[in-house]
């Protein structure tokens, strides 16, 4: 009876150990599926190109796409939930933004607003112009960039005739203008604007140098040069304004326009023995020169 019953105990552990291990349970139909593709969202949501947007959702993979419009883009993986791409050079206006992936998931559509790139004006050189500059001396040079073959320079809100040097250079030749302040900018094609430069046109006269010219019978001349003096220049000589214009027969002191860099002073001395005169030139527009003393009768 007991070796009955051990036999039976020794049947069952054989049993137990040669009964086959209890198989994992089997795979789940999500197992090994990748998570959803999903953008939750778009940082900045329009821009201009050359600008660097950040997408932020589930289901980034190394080869998952960027299409802006019908055009594949370049994108960079930031860890799993963050990708980066930059804008393209496109026409601006609105796009479908689209991720894909590998395994064909794709997110729905997202409006893109493509931005006109805007130019960017940096410098003039030069920034000043004097009024009596003329030819090349009014030639300006616009720096800056994003500049197109057709961008134009605008000049107090108007166009004027522009040269495309390259994409950081424009080219320009300023008109007469009036002294002071001028305000330029930059239009594309596509109406972008950029901010604006101060151009000046400098009208104050300056004095370099008197000297003494011809000697006549009783008179001579005072050679006055210097810049932007003008045809309604006065000279004031001791206090005493003096007007350009032609000599008349018979009147004394007089001041003859001989251009831009040079005044003519015809000088009647009543005695000459030399001594210290002052001299200073004053524009119609009400710059004034420097005061310049000079040593003659």
């Amino acid at each position: 009876m007991i070796r009955n019953l051990t036999l039976i105990v020794l049947l069952l552990l054989i049993c137990a150990v040669a009964a086959p291990a209890q198989q994992a349970s089997p795979p789940t139909a999500d197992a090994g599926r990748q998570a959803q593709l999903s953008v939750l969202s778009i940082l900045p949501a329009q821009g201009e190109p050359g600008t660097t947007v950040t997408l932020n959702g589930t289901g980034f993979t190394s080869t998952t796409t960027v299409m802006l419009g019908s055009k594949e883009l370049p994108a960079q993986i930031v860890g799993g939930r963050v990708m980066t791409f930059e804008l393209p050079e496109l026409p601006p206006g609105a796009y479908a933004l689209t991720l894909k992936r590998e395994d064909g998931a794709a997110t729905r559509p997202f409006n893109f607003v493509l931005q006109a790139q805007k130019p960017v004006a940096s410098s003039l050189t030069p920034d000043t112009i004097t009024i009596c500059a003329t030819g090349r001396e009014r030639e300006v040079l616009v720096n800056g960039a994003n500049f197109r073959n057709g961008s134009r320079v605008i000049l107090d809100g108007a166009v004027v005739a522009t040269r495309f040097i390259s994409p950081v250079t424009l080219a320009f030749t300023a008109p007469t203008l009036q002294a002071g302040m001028h305000q330029v900018q930059v239009r594309t094609l596509s109406e972008a604007t950029s901010s604006a430069l101060a151009l000046f046109i400098d009208a104050k006269p300056e004095i370099a140098n008197v000297s003494v010219g011809r000697e006549f019978v009783n008179y001579y001349e005072l050679i006055v040069t210097g810049r932007n003096f003008r045809q309604n220049s006065v000279l004031v000589v001791d206090g005493k304004r003096l007007a350009t214009g032609k000599q008349l027969v018979g009147e004394r002191e007089q001041l003859v326009y001989g251009g831009c860099n040079q005044l003519t002073y015809l000088r009647f001395p009543y005695d000459p023995t030399p001594k210290e005169i002052t001299l200073q030139v004053v524009n119609q527009s009400g710059e004034e020169s420097a005061l310049f003393t000079i040593s003659a009768p």
